[in-house]
């Protein structure tokens, strides 16, 4: 691609890259790190594709000082990572782990020497196994101690970060962790999972209040959002459809930009304490969306599966998930459908209007596994055709009036892929597992070429 082809975007919009701790540090035993839900999933026999484990990873806990000069090679303007709560906090509550907290000062002061702007999420999954061995996020006592934890780390880095996350995708560990058992704790509650949806809600809450009082300024939330279209007009399909685009996207979104729920979830919601809405909805500088595709939903059908994230779930649920046929798929099966994310953009300029904070597109990536050829060259056309059309279909909302203030790549490398373990490959640099040896792919080279032309060019 020329770089006269490029999407335009304005001069000052912010590039990025986006990983997560458990996917990428290791050290899982090092350094007085406790536990966490995912070191307990992760041992469990048949969880994890080939047994993987993130017990090393991409071994960045060591290898830092090599990825941020990759980074730095790359020319991103942030660098999203994600604090390891059992790392800082091992039980989860109580007094820091001073090695702990000494990591990630050296992470953040690395970066900034760099000219990196440290972007980091509080929580991305992996929560401390003592808490969730008490009950977990289906636990209101979780969020609280998630504050105490919040206050910890604004203390600590709020005079050198300046832009700041509190939750990863609560409904992915809703939905996954909790509902279906796919992914840590390993709990199948079906719709009985929702407390643990609220109890996310509420500590993202918390968790701005803590970082404000600690210095802390710039916070938004990572939330996982993506069409939902109906399988067919039929009454039954449209209705079933809007139940699961509540459950998947407005659940999580309409308590935090409208301080209320869905109220056609009122049934299946525990009951609300005065007040929580109230600390849910605390105004933000920004929201966090995290995008790869939208889902086809119908009516349920009898003896109904669904493939998800490659394992085969039973679904005795009040709609059914649908292949979505005629479109590309990325190696990990998902429909490849860039005017979906124009949709979906468009989408919350409409539902949310004036309450809707600036927009930065937390992930956004595919999973396409090629390898390095016999020179060592790692040709990902297809990861670069999905990154392009994306962006270009970013840019047509932003020229239809959403405001998007930048966009962070998911993921900077290969890394540890929760239930598919190494099988999928997310990465703009290739990770040898054995050898841990770093090979940025062609995407690598095309996304910094991206990023100079945006910054040369740029509206």
């Amino acid at each position: 691609m020329s770089q006269q082809e490029f999407p335009t975007f304005p001069s000052d919009f912010l590039w990025g890259v986006s990983t997560a701790s458990y996917q990428i540090e290791g050290a899982t035993r090092e350094d007085g790190r406790g536990p966490s839900s995912w070191d307990a999933f992760v041992a469990q026999p048949g969880r994890i594709s080939n047994g993987d484990t993130g017990e090393v990873a991409c071994d960045h806990y060591h290898r830092y000082p090599e990825d941020i000069k990759i980074m730095k090679g790359l020319g991103v303007d942030a660098y999203r990572f994600s604090f390891s709560w059992s790392r800082i906090q091992p039980e989860g509550k109580g007094a820091s782990n001073p090695l702990g907290l000494e990591f990630y000062d050296r992470l953040v002061d690395g970066l900034l020497e760099a000219g990196i702007e440290p972007s980091p999420t509080l929580f991305h999954w992996d929560t401390p196994l003592e808490l969730e061995q008490d009950g977990g996020w289906m636990n209101r006592d979780t969020a609280e101690r998630f504050a105490d934890y919040a206050q910890i780390v604004g203390e600590r880095f709020s005079d050198r970060v300046s832009r700041w996350i509190t939750i990863n995708e609560p409904a992915a560990l809703t939905l996954m962790g909790y509902g279906a058992g796919i992914h840590a704790p390993g709990l199948a509650l079906g719709f009985d999972a929702l407390p643990a949806a609220h109890h996310l809600l509420l500590a993202h809450g918390l968790g701005v209040a803590a970082l404000r009082s600690a210095g802390a300024g710039n916070i938004g939330i990572a939330n996982n959002h993506g069409v939902t279209w109906p399988a067919s007009m039929a009454e039954e399909d449209v209705q079933a459809a809007g139940l699961y685009d509540n459950i998947a996207n407005w659940i999580f979104a309409d308590p935090i930009l409208a301080g209320a729920y869905p109220e056609v979830l009122a049934p299946f919601l525990p009951a609300i304490p005065d007040g929580d809405l109230a600390i849910i909805c605390a105004p933000l500088d920004w929201y966090g969306i995290n995008s790869y595709n939208p889902t086809l939903v119908g009516a349920p059908t009898s003896g109904q599966s669904a493939l998800v994230d490659g394992h085969r779930i039973d679904q005795s649920l009040p709609f059914s998930l649908r292949e979505l046929e005629g479109y590309p798929r990325t190696d990990f099966d998902w429909p490849v459908v860039p005017a979906a994310f124009t949709e979906l953009l468009l989408g919350f300029k409409a539902r949310y209007g004036e309450k809707l904070p600036p927009i930065y597109i937390t992930e956004n990536g595919a999973a396409i596994n090629d390898g390095p050829d016999r020179q060592g060259r790692v040709a990902d056309q297809r990861r670069i055709d999905y990154t392009d059309a994306h962006l270009q279909a970013l840019a047509a909302a932003m020229e239809a009036g959403v405001d998007v203030r930048g966009y962070f790549h998911w993921s900077l490398m290969d890394n540890f892929e929760w239930a598919a373990g190494f099988s999928q490959r997310f990465g703009l640099v290739h990770i040898d597992y054995q050898t841990q040896r770093r090979t940025p792919k062609d995407s690598y080279y095309w996304y910094q070429q991206l990023i100079r032309h945006s910054k040369a060019n740029g509206i």
